[in-house]
């Protein structure tokens, strides 16, 4: 039986241990902190229970794929509800919108706000359907240890149409067909949650309005760490040795010649224990699915790191953000399950969340565009007569901008962050007294990134899906220069977001099967 060490406990890692003890591999996974789940986590305070990292559920089909490759369903490991409105939007200068998830009401939606509008959103989201599909089909599955799979009729057919879609801005392409800020401003948010900006995001990714204005958006009961849960216990019921309080320090490797230009093959992983005892797990295969940057620089060897320096200075790291966990007393009606806020100038936040390479961050607009979850809309997630409210604002990818704390503990910065955010959705939304009926606070900041998940600068996200950090342009899953080494998660193909490291952990099994296929696997009877 081969053997394979997984570093890392979060989304990426619970599912390539799932995915590979399936397989028949023995599997160790090794998780540093105390908890499972990485940025997918959850904190609880005083009866709320709160999920601190993704909240939005995506691409349903993925997470079906993916539990039905281990012989179960969605449906049978989770209480999917879905969401109506979708989210709410409200706007710096005009009344707030419910977009709800089903294509008709949205074209009467944009149709309501900008006449002629509805007619071109049912074209953009009909180019939308296409790509993702192409995408699913083509780019999301794939490996890149071979093009030729590309080389198909169906992708050579589209080969103009995608030049166009990966070298035109999402911001451009949204601006050509519509007028209305507000309408731009929706079209173009799903960028963040691809940690990029409409300026430097490809068009490719208008898909991801398939998503939202048609697909639909659902939410696991008992929040996202449900979700840890189940992809937990498969691993485990796989046959998985899943331990926390773990801390890999190094990836052990034996010296090798002449395969490819590979200096050395992994042969397991060594660290300590809670209690600082050192240990050395022997492996096969070594599975890394914390943050890239860490894995090279903090793991392996200068000449055994498979990017340099000039590589990291070359790119551009998803957004951090300044997270705000609230329990208020009383209700909110006022809030949806998702609510996103959008200042009228919103290119001020993403100039100074994307400063560029040499630039320091100037200071931070107010108002600014953020988003609120409110799971009690929804779920159990808060004593009796209380609500919970998670509140993200996109900051620069930046530690020294400092940390988050209880009560106000966190860096001056962070918390003048916080509360300007409080004060922004208490006046929008029209709360005037959401401040004062605060129970529980709780904020984390981008020192907070860089120290419990040791993501590089401080980012939340992963690398940001720029031209040059998607598709085949992205961060491969092998090591070019350690046989035997393989990566997962969001630093590495194909993505951001909790069903892109579900399909990381699917590309991972296919590299080692040595499958180039292009689509997902197929999926047992």
């Amino acid at each position: 039986m081969s053997t394979a060490v997984i570093v890392g406990g979060g989304v990426a890692g619970l599912a390539s241990a799932a995915l590979l003890a399936h397989e028949g591999y023995d599997v160790t996974l090794l998780e540093a902190r105390a908890e499972l789940g990485g940025r997918a986590g959850a904190w609880h305070a005083d009866g709320f229970s709160f999920d601190t990292g993704p909240s939005w559920y995506l691409m349903p089909e993925v997470f079906d794929h993916f539990y039905r490759l281990l012989g179960t369903s969605a449906q049978a490991q989770l209480e999917l509800v879905r969401l109506d409105p979708g989210y709410r939007v409200f706007f710096e200068r005009h009344d707030p919108l419910d977009v709800r998830s089903d294509r008709t009401d949205a074209v009467a939606l944009f149709e309501g706000v900008e006449p002629g509008a509805g007619a071109r959103l049912g074209a953009y989201l009909d180019s939308a359907a296409s790509t993702y599909t192409m995408a699913k089909r083509h780019f999301l599955y794939t490996s890149y240890a071979s093009l030729l799979p590309l080389a198909t009729p169906a992708v050579l057919r589209r080969a103009p149409a995608l030049a166009r879609l990966l070298t035109e801005s999402l911001e451009h392409a949204v601006a050509r067909r519509f007028g209305d800020v507000r309408l731009r401003q929706i079209l173009g948010y799903p960028a963040v949650f691809l940690g990029s900006s409409p300026r430097l995001t490809p068009s490719m990714y208008h898909l991801m309005s398939h998503l939202d204005l048609t697909d639909g958006v659902l939410y696991p009961r008992g929040g996202f760490a449900r979700l840890v849960e189940s992809l937990a216990d498969l691993a485990r019921a796989g046959g998985a040795d899943v331990r926390t309080r773990t801390t890999v320090t190094a990836i052990t490797t034996a010296p090798q010649r002449g395969r490819g230009g590979r200096r050395a093959r992994a042969t397991g992983v060594s660290g300590h224990d809670a209690e600082g005892r050192p240990f050395h797990v022997e492996a096969d295969v070594v599975v890394a699915t914390a943050d890239l940057f860490h894995t090279e620089t903090a793991l392996l060897p200068p000449g055994l790191r498979s990017r340099p320096p000039r590589w990291w200075r070359r790119r551009t790291p998803g957004p951090s953000a300044v997270l705000v966990m609230l329990g208020v007393r009383g209700a909110l009606p006022e809030l949806a399950h998702h609510s996103l806020f959008f200042a009228q100038d919103w290119d001020a936040t993403f100039d100074r969340v994307f400063p560029g390479r040499d630039a320091r961050p100037a200071a931070f607009p107010d108002p600014t565009s953020l988003y609120v979850c409110r799971p009690s809309a929804t779920d159990d997630v808060a004593p009796p007569g209380h609500e919970n409210l998670f509140v993200l604002v996109p900051v620069p990818a930046d530690p020294a901008l400092g940390s988050g704390g209880v009560d106000g503990a966190g860096s001056p910065w962070v918390e003048a962050v916080a509360d300007a955010a409080v004060a922004q959705v208490a006046a929008w939304a029209g709360v005037p007294d959401l401040a004062e009926r605060v129970v529980v606070r709780r904020t984390v900041g981008p020192a907070d990134f860089a120290t419990d998940l040791r993501t590089w600068r401080g980012n939340a996200l992963g690398l940001a899906h720029t031209l040059d950090q998607s598709a085949m342009f992205r961060a491969g899953n092998v090591s070019r220069r350690v046989t035997g080494l393989y990566y997962a998660g969001s630093s590495v193909i194909p993505g951001i977001g909790l069903p892109m490291c579900l399909i990381s952990a699917e590309v991972l099994l296919k590299r080692l099967r040595g499958d180039t296929s292009t689509g997902p696997l197929p999926e047992p009877a």
